[in-house]
């Protein structure tokens, strides 16, 4: 089978509902990320931070995936699919996608506040103050803040040099070290760019919503293999 690599970000799940962090009418625009995203901020006011991303977390699971979502899926039939996503949702999961790489982490998941090994599934349930990890540490959420590390990135790398096609979707390519994933593909693999604001006269940009592009660049490879 092939290798296809999907770098995703915040308009895939934008398209669902879910509000965006950066941008004009984004998250960060409506809240200081240097209180309720920050370790510095965590260690000002805990229940700040926590009822934040409570709220956000109570948000995604109101939250469905859309057809984005099911077609990346979809493409698991003929192909071997990692999906990269800069997304803290958990979208490409309950779409039923097998193989997510998070970079941000996982908005559904908490983490001990001492140990950032020692992580917990805690779904759609809100993270309380007094909430601990065996050893006695605060709970907080599994997402990386400001000022710290991406998760996963090594492995994000190895999956791009390895690709033999990479789809970027939902992503300006803003965002480092995400952005840089791009250069490690290889030359001979083929790419694809779904984006409203793409340029259709280039090869490989398709200037559709993610709902609408993806699905049918899905289908297309389907083709391919299938004819």
């Amino acid at each position: 089978m092939k290798n296809v690599v999907a770098l995703t970000g915040a308009g895939i799940s934008a398209e669902s509902g879910l509000p965006t962090y950066r941008g004009i009418g984004g998250l960060w625009d409506k809240h200081q990320h240097e209180l309720v995203a920050s370790p510095v901020g965590w260690r000002r006011d805990r229940r700040t931070v926590l009822n934040f991303w409570n709220a956000q977390r109570r948000r995604v699971a109101a939250t469905a995936p859309n057809a984005a979502h099911h077609a990346l899926k979809e493409l698991e039939r003929l192909y071997e699919v990692i999906i990269v996503t800069q997304n803290v949702d958990d979208l490409h999961e309950r779409a039923g996608s097998s193989n997510v790489i998070h970079l941000h982490g996982e908005l559904m998941k908490s983490r001990s506040s001492l140990d950032p090994n020692m992580v917990y599934n805690t779904g759609d349930k809100d993270i309380e103050i007094g909430d601990k990890c065996e050893r006695g540490s605060q709970l907080r959420p599994h997402v990386v803040w400001f000022g710290e590390p991406v998760l996963r990135f090594k492995e994000a790398q190895l999956a791009a040099r390895e690709a033999d096609i990479f789809i970027i979707v939902g992503t300006s390519l803003e965002v480092q070290p995400a952005a840089s994933l791009v250069d490690e593909v290889k030359g001979g693999a083929r790419r694809f760019v779904v984006d409203p604001g793409a340029d259709p006269r280039l090869p490989g940009e398709i200037a559709e919503p993610a709902t609408v592009g993806l699905p049918r660049l899905v289908a297309e490879l389907e083709r391919e293999l299938e004819s």
